[in-house]
């Protein structure tokens, strides 16, 4: 369906435009394609393309897949080790899967194909320039003006933006920041000596700057090994990944890729919509405090993002629109964002006290469940610790 100008100067207009084809982007696109609308999901990269991420899928990113959607998982994760950077090493396991290992590029092309069989149209190599809810290029209301680079515009009755950490969508928005961390990872290939050495066991160290911690994650011939720590550190970030990789033998293999990004947490007064548009994801700031997990709340925030579009794109006024983009808000705020803040409250704690968090899960078999609890998908942080009054005194003893 093309957003050409016609003879009669009239132009096709989409019930949902998404911006950004990553896992928040693509849930977007399959639940507005599911709902019967018409969807145009837009990307400014070539798919596959690589992502700098852990890529681990935990309990809550693995029940949030479209229906049919089986995992490319690498590796099952069934033993952690832990370690206070590098020291007081120690393994816990499980007979249960803890979560599964995939490479990005495959999960999110995988991601993409689904909401295109559900409907959904995609464009790759076109970037976003601005979007527009008032002006010349805005024929009612009802429309948004998504402004393509080199001029082209897309007509819609509600905007999606799941474009990234850096998002344009996020900007015109007014999303705003408390937490903005520096990942720093290596992709590297070992011989199958090592690669088995590793097989289904991740590696998790505490690291030395406050509130910073490392990881190895198998996935076949190649190990993901990163560290992320609070911006502002990057020196001492990137010295950590140095003398965390030396420490694992690992110095001797080349990496065929090393890559960083940003990440970003919301504030609790940032705003999720503005007029017409959401936003999810990344783009929203939606991501685990503590850990920086972000797939899980991008799966979320995007399913519920193209669910709430829906609504927003059949509004007949303005005050319909902002009815529903304010239950999309309420949607989020009260489960994702719930967990948000119990994970602000754990990396407040994490930052003072790294030590106490290791003895605790390495020693400490409650601890260890509730970790694995978690990571498999039957509870949440936030769960637990409003359904467990014991785990929320363990937090206000380790917060004194």
């Amino acid at each position: 369906m093309s957003s050409e100008n016609s003879a009669d100067d009239a132009r096709y207009v989409w019930d949902v435009v998404v911006v950004g084809a990553g896992p928040a982007g693509a849930s977007a696109a399959y639940a507005a394609a599911v709902a019967g609308r018409s969807v145009l999901l837009l990307e400014k990269a070539e798919l596959p393309r690589y992502k700098t991420c852990g890529g681990g899928i935990i309990g809550p990113s693995r029940d949030s897949l479209p229906p049919g959607f089986e995992l490319p998982l690498r590796d099952r994760v069934h033993a952690v080790t832990f370690s206070l950077d590098g020291k007081f090493t120690r393994t816990r396991r499980s007979r249960q899967m803890l979560f599964g290992l995939i490479n990005r590029p495959e999960f999110d092309q995988q991601l993409v194909e689904h909401a295109q069989k559900a409907g959904a149209e995609l464009r790759t190599g076109v970037t976003v320039a601005r979007v527009e809810q008032h002006g010349p290029e805005v024929p009612d209301r009802r429309t948004v003006a998504v402004v393509l680079q080199g001029g082209e515009t897309v007509l819609t009755r509600a905007v999606v933006g799941a474009d990234g950490s850096a998002s344009r969508i996020g900007a015109h928005v007014g999303v705003k920041l408390d937490q903005v961390d520096l990942g720093l990872e290596a992709e590297i290939p070992v011989p199958a000596t090592v690669a088995e050495d590793w097989a289904g066991r991740v590696l998790i160290d505490w690291g030395p700057l406050p509130g910073s911690y490392g990881w190895v994650f198998p996935k076949g011939d190649t190990l993901t090994v990163g560290v992320i720590s609070a911006r502002g550190e990057g020196a001492a970030t990137k010295r950590y990944l140095e003398d965390f990789i030396a420490r694992l033998g690992l110095a001797g293999f080349e990496p065929s890729i090393s890559s960083g990004h940003l990440t970003r947490c919301r504030s609790d007064d940032s705003p999720l919509s503005r007029g017409r548009v959401l936003v999810c994801g990344d783009a929203a700031g939606l991501l685990e405090p503590w850990t920086r997990e972000g797939i899980s709340f991008a799966l979320r925030s995007g399913r519920l993002a193209g669910e709430w579009a829906v609504r927003i794109a059949e509004a007949h006024d303005a005050v319909d629109a902002r009815r529903q983009a304010l239950n999309y808000a309420f949607a989020i705020k009260a489960g994702l964002g719930v967990e948000m803040s119990v994970g602000r409250r754990m990396l407040q704690i994490f930052e003072r006290r790294p030590g106490m968090f290791h003895a605790a899960i390495t020693g400490f078999r409650p601890a260890w469940n509730a970790f694995a609890k978690i990571t498999r998908g039957s509870t949440t942080l936030g769960e637990l610790v409003r359904t467990h009054p014991m785990a929320g005194r363990v937090l206000s003893a380790m917060d004194r």
